[in-house]
């Protein structure tokens, strides 16, 4: 006979809240999250728990960001197929903050964020952020169109602000916070990228030229994002500056936001000059 599969452990509000507090989180802290629900377990009411949780934790004077990112993106639109190409630049419809639909793929809750009462959602569609608190709308405001992940960014906000990183669950090459480190290192022949964004301009839609770092394939030739964002975080773990425990069943971390950029900037330009 086969072996019973085995059950997901059933996680309430009250243990997200006293593993969250386990972890570090604290009152009043701006957070941003990376989360991989299932790896939490059965969340009695659902995952609109889980952001309740953590807000429960951060209070009032708290703030949760988010990497949404939008269903439309088109980033790799030159990459495309010919036909699926022509019919998004005939009819895709323009990136609207408060309508374009999260993009999902990074996680389920990216989408309950964006629509959480109260939210605020940053006007740059490729890198766009989500935030919930008492910054929310500082976060959010002004998101550069190009060289969204650098200077005037909610990710440089978050590093000037005493902001921290929380895991729960999500796998290491997930820190959307360490393309600002890939911003802020002084490095040579950085891989620049360009691609089109269809935006709404006095009422009508039109498609802009974008410019950033690369964020997809890593920020130098012979780089890849996906292997040395885990070596900066787990360097960074091994320092002892980053905490690590479990929040329901999930493996999960939680970094100060400016030190893990600190570190990310130095670890590139030692490994990448």
């Amino acid at each position: 006979m086969s072996a019973k599969k085995q059950r997901p452990a059933i996680i309430t509000r009250s243990r997200l809240v006293k593993d969250l507090k386990g972890l570090g989180l604290r009152s009043g802290q701006m957070v941003m999250l990376h989360v991989s629900v299932k790896s939490i377990g059965w969340i009695v009411g659902g995952p609109d728990v889980v952001i309740q949780a953590i807000l429960d934790v951060l209070g009032p004077k708290g703030t949760l960001m988010m990497y949404v990112c939008w269903e439309g993106d088109t980033y790799l639109l030159d990459q495309w197929p010919r036909e699926k190409r022509a019919a998004y630049l005939l009819e895709c419809p323009p990136f609207d903050p408060a309508r374009s639909r999260a993009f999902r793929e990074w996680s389920i809750l990216t989408e309950y964020l964006r629509t959480w009462p109260g939210a605020y959602r940053s006007s740059n569609p490729e890198a766009s952020m989500a935030a919930v608190g008492a910054k929310a709308k500082w976060l959010t405001k002004g998101h550069p169109l190009n060289y969204g992940c650098g200077p005037g960014s909610p990710l440089e906000k978050l590093y000037q602000s005493a902001g921290k990183v929380l895991l729960l669950g999500a796998s290491l090459d997930t820190i959307t916070l360490l393309h600002y480190a890939e911003h802020m290192a002084d490095l040579p022949d950085k891989k620049i990228v360009r691609y089109k964004v269809p935006l709404k301009r006095k009422g009508r839609r039109v498609w802009l030229e974008v410019e950033e770092f690369n964020t997809d394939s890593g920020i130098v030739e012979g780089a890849d994002g996906g292997e040395y964002f885990p070596k900066i975080a787990r360097q960074f773990i091994k320092s002892s500056r980053g905490r690590s425990g479990k929040v329901g069943m999930a493996k999960s971390y939680l970094f100060d936001a400016k030190s893990l950029v600190d570190v990310g900037v130095k670890w590139m330009e030692k490994n990448f000059s």
